[in-house]
């Protein structure tokens, strides 16, 4: 019976939140494959672009998904732009300053990627020695920035633009999230002698705790619902369906 109950409650639960919540406006980046892309056609495609759709179907919700560039997307969220953020977010202690997170919905190290034949080497100092491109105001370029402040550092607005440089020699490495770098570059005709180097940075203070949903403070009952969504994602295999069209690995333990 207890059972029972706890399915019944949760049912109302999610039930009184869709009542509430007829449409998500959900905003991807749109330029950091395979989480999202734009087709030349300006077709918003990729595993996030997916999953907002199957959480909107599962919880018999409106969907609209629209893009923004990274360096304003949470500006976007906060000023009623738009209502969750899907963009390869890691929850960090410094962006809950500003937003709320749901569940994780993926989870993965940040990596550097290097020309074969080269590697990083993180205890001789020779990382000062390097020229290295982040995206802007990401964890990685935060990071680097904090505990490499010597570091040679070039920001981005997107990782193509990065990944331009490197493969024309103005970058020794790029620095970013390991599942974007491999699919967005590593497995592609142009990253073929390209590597991952160096080690998996996943220290929760400045690598969070994955990757999820940002919501407004105030809309907590948002958050509840899509952590709802994403757990009967999880449990119903429709999560592992969908990651699976676009990665070759887990991304989610």
């Amino acid at each position: 019976m207890k059972w029972i109950l706890v399915a019944l409650v949760s049912l109302f639960s999610a039930f009184t939140y869709a009542k509430e919540w007829k449409q998500i406006r959900f905003t991807v980046e749109g330029a950091y494959p395979p989480f999202s892309w734009t087709t030349k056609e300006g077709k918003l495609e990729g595993f996030e672009v997916d999953l907002a759709n199957a959480l909107c179907d599962e919880l018999q919700v409106q969907c609209v998904i629209s893009k923004t560039d990274w360096d304003g997307i949470i500006p976007s969220l906060l000023s009623r732009k738009n209502d969750a953020i899907i963009a390869a977010m890691t929850i960090t202690e410094e962006r809950e300053k500003k937003v709320d997170f749901t569940i994780p919905y993926a989870k993965v190290p940040t990596r550097f990627v290097m020309e074969n034949g080269r590697e990083i080497n993180m205890e001789d100092g020779s990382l000062n020695e390097l020229t290295i491109g982040v995206q802007r105001a990401t964890i990685g370029d935060k990071y680097l920035s904090e505990i490499y402040p010597d570091v040679d550092i070039r920001r981005y607005g997107n990782f193509d633009e990065a990944f331009t440089d490197l493969l024309n020699g103005r970058l020794d490495t790029v620095f970013g999230g390991s599942m974007g770098l491999n699919s967005g570059f590593l497995e592609t005709e142009q990253g073929k002698n390209y590597h991952f180097t160096g080690p998996k940075f996943t220290e929760e203070k400045w690598f969070g705790r994955g990757i999820g949903v940002a919501v407004r403070k105030q809309d907590d009952d948002l958050k509840l619902l899509i952590n709802d969504g994403i757990q009967r994602l999880i449990d119903n295999g429709q999560h592992a369906k969908i990651a699976s069209k676009y990665f070759s690995y887990s991304i989610y333990e």
